[in-house]
């Protein structure tokens, strides 16, 4: 195999170092030689601060230094808790002497830290996309609104006395935008780099006894040009803010290249420690470092003596070679355990901790040969050639805003592990030092980006332009990637390095790139990615966004130069995520398709509460008034914002399963298992087997197999003696599931990992009914068809196009006359206004109401009464129903839809399909938007509420959908009307379930309703109506207006009906009097490769020029 890693030109990598080089050095100079602010200048990136480090804390011994916990060492002290907080809408309001700690702050506001000060009631939080809040529509950088709040934050504290004679840095891990910061009135410096640490050197600015300490934020400075990442735009400050102190002389940063052999069985281990003295004369320093491995056992140590001058730093290094290491990957994320000592004058003066992973990361050929004829390039990890099962991950809490505890990280790295998830995207910055660390404990790599996104300038590359091909801010971008490298280098989970997103291409991002490429050439090497240059030079990866199946198949057919990892794909916006599974088949069938990271992993909505009390979930336009606004669009995740996963969660963790198994011969019970993992046999796991006619297990069984990674293997299943008659309704069934047996990082034991059902080849035979009872009659009366005897009884208005009432033995079924009727429309997700379905297809919308009748008549055929009704639609074409009621009062249902050759209402590219991220294979989206389809064919009607247990046999127990229902087995299910609800942040259709084969709808004591199907039918059963959920009925509920420019601020009624979705939250569903059930012959899918355009795929569209025939038989109970 060959290494292909883009070569680096020296010439262009030397007129970079000169650059590097300078980042180190104060912005005090360059501050000072400007007549701006700092937060009007774009070359003030930051004042006074440290050059960029490993994040790391000193200790004063080895046993505190084991447990890796910043809190334990004396040397630290947390400054989070409650401040005084002075706030302005205008940074012109603000009292000249604000910073001077003599003023009293009696009259101030408290505030907590972190937090953004949006969601504790100061300024107003704002989502945008693509846009800059401050000035959506025609940015003109590095200009700022005049009107810029500031908040300024104020707390006391004291230094402890064992901390004298020792360097005391203050440390802000994140504050947004422009930080001013003042120790004792005096200005110690500035930053605006919000999601990077800033750390200042104060000993100068400290006196004895109570310091007070002042930060002085402005919410935008020329920063936020650069910060333009889809989410909450919020300021404040937003992680923790700590003292630490260390001795004069010590450590100030260290470089650890873990990494493999060729063999990569064995490690190859090299430090290198960079040691500083502040001190008035020469510190001769002994510097040593162990290696400990998760037993205690030192694998490595060694120990060298160095002098360091005065000012000055020195390096020493360090080399070991370890036989058969332990190796760090996703499936096994072994941590050895460094401790840094550093001595002086044979005492202790500081113990450095670090964890520690061994792993190799290249790009390379492969020997196999794509259609192109050339070899295949791919991603190994560990010489693996494994696939990325990733997310996207904001920081998001629905509480504080971006504030994220650590157990908050845990539940949704626990959540990730258990969806099968081996890698996360940090959209679009650096996070929290405990999210790497984290990282490095459960096992997840990390694609790390530089918090850069200056979207709304979008990409024209000629001046005025793009920000990325701008010279002018060359060195902002270089400080945001300097500043994402510098401190996350060491990190084990740290896989990739990323740019930044949706920035255009060109000088600058030529520029970080090399220097990124120079910077980890001598320690990791890791991959250099950037979604925006697409096939340019400075991407090792190919990362584009939002391919479609079909896309990803043709080029894993074909080949590629690199590897292809969709850094975005399956917007999860709403109910989504269909086709997934379609996408992973194309991924795990070619090697240089080698997987993608899902948009996004958690819904972005603040927790509030209405005017009574309800709480809801807000979205961009919920604060404030006229505020521009993407709506709902930052709600794209697999779960909730208070993490409940989303019913797509179990889609998810199906296609990302490890295990997988197919049928080699059925009826002999012969499957093949193959093991999708890299590093792990399947003998640590748990297979369950069982063989069911319909729900009932007749034989089931439990294996441990040994499969080696990346094998298969034979599993009989034991099925003799089976004698798998054909019956009435019956199917057979084998299941599959994989369990661990063992913890495993954010895995419980007992926990399955991996599932499969097949259904086996034996046809059922058909019910039969009880369909004798007293006569019937039936009767013409003006607009109504009338079948009664004294058992039953069944009416339809000719007039409404209703069956206005059931009723068997005296129960009546249908609640307030709304029985049966026709239904092809669905509550429009937010992928169908992505594509304008609710205008393209609203004619099926006036198709479900309203209804003209054609024709209908009623007569006796026997002993049964036959009742037809002719439908005629509005598209032209017709609905033809056929009831046949028995005695007994079973009904059978045929219906028929007849081919309509009308076109969909025509409809214009969005704003935000053509803003959009560029898209491989999306050149021709819009071409086939005349092709009119139909989002449902099914009827509806409505039962008593009391009717709300709801029993059936088919795919579950989550909601599902035809392009979205491999996650889900079919078996009985039992639940209620209430619990079938899933409350998407924006209500949207929700609760269906597929390949439904019979479903039952009554009370607690059994009175309902049993619909069998003639073959399979799609169902909801909900306390709410199809409209309720449908946003444009929501009168009440303003449209989700953009307000960019003057234009949108008119509030144009016609530019958004049945185009923009209202302004509409979960506290809108109120449960019914009733239990709506949607029975369908079929429900379109629900699409997800993108929310702004993206249909779904033709296999799961219901074509309107076709004919359709289905069925059922009605049951009382």
């Amino acid at each position: 195999m060959r290494n292909r890693f883009l070569d680096i030109p020296a010439s262009l990598v030397s007129c970079l170092l000169c650059v590097a080089t300078t980042m180190g050095v104060s912005q005090k100079a360059s501050a000072e030689n400007s007549e701006l602010p700092y937060w009007k200048d774009i070359q003030t990136t930051s004042v006074n601060t440290e050059y960029p480090r490993t994040s790391f804390m000193t200790y004063a011994d080895r046993s505190q230094a084991m447990t890796g916990r910043f809190e334990n060492s004396p040397y630290y002290q947390l400054l989070n808790g409650t401040w005084k907080f002075y706030f302005v809408d205008g940074y012109k309001d603000l009292p000249a002497n604000i910073t001077d700690p003599s003023i009293s702050t009696s009259g101030w506001h408290d505030i907590k830290v972190p937090g953004n000060w949006e969601v504790q009631g100061f300024g107003t939080a704002i989502y945008t996309n693509h846009g800059y809040e401050f000035m959506p529509y025609k940015p003109q950088p590095p200009q700022l609104p005049e009107q810029n709040p500031v908040g300024v934050y104020r707390r006391n504290f004291t230094v402890p006395a064992d901390w004298d004679g020792r360097d005391v840095y203050l440390h802000i891990s994140g504050a947004k935008s422009g930080c001013y910061v003042y120790v004792n009135g005096k200005e110690v410096g500035y930053n605006e780099d919000s999601k990077n640490p800033a750390e200042y050197l104060i000993n100068r600015y400290l006196q004895p006894g109570e310091n007070v300490l002042t930060l002085k934020i402005f919410r935008w400075s020329t920063g936020s040009y650069l910060e333009c990442q889809d989410f909450w735009r919020m300021s404040g400050i937003e992680r923790d803010v700590f003292l630490y102190s260390q001795p004069k002389a010590s450590i100030n940063d260290f470089r650890v290249t873990s990494t493999l052999d060729d063999s990569y069985k064995n490690g190859i281990f090299r430090l290198a420690i960079d040691l500083k003295n502040r001190e008035d004369s020469n510190a001769g320093l002994t510097v040593g470092y162990e290696l400990v491995d998760c037993s205690g056992k030192v694998v490595a140590t060694a120990e060298k003596s160095v002098s360091v001058q005065p000012g000055k730093k020195e390096t020493v290094n360090f080399e070991q070679q370890l036989p058969d290491v332990k190796t760090w990957t996703s499936e096994a994320p072994y941590l050895y355990k460094l401790m840094m000592i550093v001595k002086e004058g044979g005492k202790v003066n500081e113990v450095v901790p670090y964890n520690v992973g061994f792993r190799r990361i290249e790009i390379k050929e492969i020997d196999q040969k794509s259609a192109n004829g050339k070899n295949y390039v791919v991603l190994l990890i560990n010489g693996q050639p494994l696939k990325l099962k990733g997310v996207n991950i904001h920081e998001h809490n629905p509480e504080t805003g971006h504030y994220m505890t650590e157990d908050l990280m845990r539940k949704d790295f626990e959540l990730m592990k258990r969806a099968n998830i081996n890698t996360v995207r940090l959209c679009h910055y650096p996070q929290d030092r405990r999210f790497y660390e984290l990282c490095d404990e459960y096992g997840l790599y990390v694609y790390d980006e530089a918090n850069i996104e200056s979207h709304g300038m979008y990409y024209d590359l000629r001046k005025g332009g793009s920000l990325g091909n701008n010279p002018e801010w060359l060195k902002p971008h270089i400080y945001r990637t300097t500043n994402m490298f510098e401190r996350n280098k060491n990190y084990p989970s740290v896989t990739f390095w990323s740019l930044g997103n949706e920035a255009g291409n060109g000088y600058n991002f030529y520029q970080t790139y090399l220097w990124l490429k120079n910077a980890d050439k001598d320690i990791m090497g890791r991959p250099v990615n950037y979604e925006r240059a697409q096939w340019e030079w400075n991407s090792d990866m190919y990362v584009p966004q939002y391919p479609s199946a079909g896309w990803l198949e043709s080029i894993g057919k074909n080949g590629s130069d690199r590897p292809v990892v969709p850094s975005e794909y399956a917007h999860a916006m709403g109910n989504s995520t269909g086709s997934l599974w379609d996408q992973w088949k194309a991924i795990y069938k070619y090697p240089n398709l080698q997987g993608g990271y899902i948009w996004d992993w958690v819904d972005q909505g603040i927790a509030v509460k209405d005017e009574n009390g309800r709480p809801y979930w807000a979205y961009g336009g919920d604060f404030g008034k006229d505020m521009p606004s993407d709506g709902n669009f930052l709600c794209n995740g697999v779960v909730n914002p208070d993490r409940t996963p989303h019913p797509g969660y179990s889609e998810v963790k199906y296609a990302h399963q490890n295990i997988a198994f197919s049928p080699a011969n059925w009826m002999n019970g012969e499957f093949t298992v193959t093991n999708r993992f890299y590093f792990t046999n399947l003998k640590k796991y748990l297979i369950t087997y069982q063989v069911k006619e319909n729900s009932k297990v007749i034989r089931g069984g439990k294996v441990s197999l040994d499969v080696e990674p990346q094998e298969s293997k034979p599993l009989n299943v034991n099925v003799n003696g089976l004698t798998l008659k054909a019956k009435p309704g019956t199917e057979y069934f084998i299941e599959f599931a994989v369990s661990t047996i063992e913890p495993e990082a954010g895995i419980p034991a007992g926990y399955e990992i991996a599932k499969e059902q097949f259904c086996l080849p034996v046809t059922p035979l058909e019910r039969t009914y009880k369909v004798n009872g007293p006569s019937l009659t039936c009767n013409d009366k003006g607009d109504l068809l009338e079948i009664a005897s004294s058992k039953v009884g069944f009416v339809f208005n000719k007039a409404t196009g209703l069956v206005t009432s059931y009723k068997v033995n005296g129960t009546e079924y249908f609640k307030d006359g709304f029985g049966l009727q026709p239904n092809f429309w669905r509550a429009p997700n937010d992928n169908d206004y992505g594509n304008q379905g609710p205008k393209r297809l609203q004619i099926w919308k006036e198709s479900s109401k309203d209804f003209k009748v054609a024709e209908a008549d009623v007569k006796m055929d026997g002993k049964d009464a036959v009742l037809t009704a002719k439908y005629a639609l509005p598209a032209g074409n017709y609905y033809i129903v056929t009831y046949r009621i028995y005695p007994s009062g079973v009904v059978k249902a045929d219906y028929t839809f007849t081919p309509t050759g009308l076109e969909a209402a025509k409809t214009e590219a969005s704003e935000a399909a053509v803003l959009a991220t560029y898209t491989p294979g999306n050149e021709n989206m819009h071409k086939a938007s005349s092709d009119l389809v139909v989002p449902r064919i099914g009827i509806r009607f409505r039962l008593p509420v009391e009717m709300n247990q709801v029993t059936y046999f088919g795919r579950g127990p989550e909601e599902n959908y035809i392009d979205r229902n491999s996650g889900v087995t079919v078996d009985l299910y039992k639940s209620t009307a209430e619990q079938m609800y899933f409350p998407y942040v924006r209500p949207q259709e929700n609760g269906h379930h597929t390949d439904t084969r019979w479903l039952s709808v009554g009370k607690k004591n059994g009175k309902g309703l049993t619909i069998y199907a003639d073959n399979t039918v799609g169902f909801n059963a909900l306390r709410n109506s199809v409209e309720d959920f449908d946003g444009e009925n929501a009168v009440n509920r303003d449209y989700q207006w953009n307000n960019r420019n003057a234009e949108e601020l008119k509030h144009d009624i016609s530019t958004a009906k049945n185009i923009k979705p209202r302004q509409t939250h979960i506290n809108d569903i109120t449960p019914r009097d009733f239990v709506e059930v949607c029975v369908d012959m079929k429900q379109m899918g629900l699409g997800g490769y993108d929310s702004w355009g993206a249909k779904p795929d033709p296999q799961y569209l219901i074509p309107a020029n076709q004919e359709y025939k289905w069925g059922f038989t009605i049951v009382p109970m």
